[in-house]
């Protein structure tokens, strides 16, 4: 059901519609996380550096998909606030067609050129194999996730934050059951973990396109609604085209970054697996806050209540900061024995030790990209997107570099220190960007 974002108290309406795209995103990790402790304790070390090493190459994918989310979901929130529903109905089939057509494309390349990603990223010999079959499993049901990331998005600009939740959540329990079965009762080991993702992700992209295409119908409109429109689709373009460049080159940097990690061998592959794990569930955590603000942003933009966007940042700060909070607290004080569920027995030392050290560098700086991120939502709902675009690559270029810097000197560890350096850099400058975006608001 539709629900208006420009009315009521900041707070409640925030707090309302983020907590399930929250507990989607719970979720949503469940996947992945699912097939690293599964292959981890059932398949042994090996299969969980397997499933790790190609994850960079996975998230290029996911980059994509989410990049279109964003734009689709900006700009109907934006029609839904102005009440132009007709246009709603317009910019949602253009995005289908549109999401269909790329991730077909998107999954040919992807398995094509397998081989070729999993060499460049320097995958050690003995986990070769079985990571370029996961990831040519994994990319063949792209076009599901691609599907349902869509769906999600246009579900979520028009207030909708409960209808995926439902479909994810049954489609990860069944994603864990699938896991268990075909690793455990079949020995499918690495492919198996993929076979379960593939099914699971196919369940439910196929459910959400087929609830939205019914949920659009009760939209009430009148007079003939236009199926493709070239002019819409560019101003979707126009938003999701920096969002899917700063998921993309994210990711892109983060293969870089798993190619020096690579180099130190499967034992710190599996390690900083488990623990890459376990920050992504918490970054994904702390997205769903920030695009619940763009949401929010977008529909009270659309309105003119500029006023409610300012009360979106304050709010949305607090709820990334208490759950930043959380999550540090947790990594903190249980590092090993959250790293050792994914390993077979205890894992080795060295796994355990890359993976606890990782935590230990990162987590206590999750309140300050929680921050960051709300600061981009507001800046994608009010389409400033170049000053996105410049806090993201700044936070990207960084790590990169200082991970090559540093590692020469303090191993992996070096690698580590890179993270919280982007972070904090990265959030000043989304914090400068989002004040000089509301100043230019507040002279209009």
């Amino acid at each position: 059901m539709a629900n208006d974002l420009t009315k009521g108290k900041t707070s409640k309406v925030l707090l309302k519609f983020t907590m399930p795209l929250f507990i989607s995103v719970i979720f949503q990790q469940m996947y992945s996380i699912a097939d690293s402790l599964i292959a981890g304790r059932f398949a042994g070390e090996d299969a969980l550096a397997a499933v790790g090493a190609s994850y960079p190459i996975t998230n290029i994918f996911n980059a994509v998909a989410i990049g279109c989310n964003i734009g689709c979901s900006v700009v109907i929130s934006q029609f839904f606030g102005a009440g132009q529903y007709k246009k709603v109905k317009t910019a949602a089939s253009t995005s289908i067609i549109s999401s269909v057509v790329l991730g077909a494309v998107l999954t040919f390349l992807g398995i094509a050129l397998t081989p070729a990603l999993m060499t460049a990223i320097n995958t050690p010999e003995n986990i070769f194999l079985d990571s370029a079959l996961y990831l040519k499993i994994y990319v063949g049901g792209f076009i599901f996730l691609f599907v349902y990331n869509i769906a999600n998005g246009i579900f979520t600009s028009l207030g909708d934050s409960k209808t995926s939740l439902y479909f994810l959540i049954f489609s990860s329990v069944f994603n864990v059951v699938l896991d268990y079965i075909f690793v455990v009762y079949f020995n499918m080991g690495v492919s198996g973990v993929a076979w379960a993702t593939f099914v699971a992700q196919g369940i439910a992209g196929v459910l959400s396109l087929l609830t939205l295409l019914k949920y659009l119908k009760k939209l009430e409109t009148q007079g003939k609604v236009e199926l493709f429109s070239f002019p819409i689709l560019k101003k979707i373009a126009r938003i999701s085209i920096p969002s899917v460049l700063q998921q993309s080159f994210v990711s892109v940097g983060n293969v870089f970054i798993q190619k020096l990690i690579n180099g130190f061998g499967s034992s710190v592959i599996a390690g900083f697996s488990a623990a890459i794990k376990l920050n992504t569930f918490t970054i994904n955590a702390l997205c769903t806050f920030g695009n619940g603000v763009s949401s929010f942003t977008a529909q009270n933009l659309g309105a003119g209540k500029h006023n409610r966007i300012k009360e979106g940042m304050k709010y949305g700060s607090v709820m990334v900061v208490i759950t930043g909070c959380v999550f540090a607290t947790a990594y903190l004080l249980f590092n090993a024995p959250l790293i050792k569920v994914f390993m077979e027995g205890d894992g080795s030392v060295a796994a355990v030790t890359a993976g606890t050290a990782f935590l230990k560098v990162v987590a206590p700086f999750y309140c300050f990209i929680g921050i960051k991120l709300v600061g981009d939502g507001i800046l994608r709902g009010t389409g400033t997107m170049k000053l996105f675009m410049v806090a993201t690559f700044t936070d990207l270029v960084l790590r990169v570099v200082l991970a090559f810097l540093f590692a020469p000197i303090w191993g992996y560890m070096g690698i580590w220190y890179s993270w919280p350096i982007g972070w904090t850099t990265a959030t000043a400058l989304s914090l400068i960007f989002y004040f000089v975006t509301m100043k230019k608001f507040n002279k209009k």
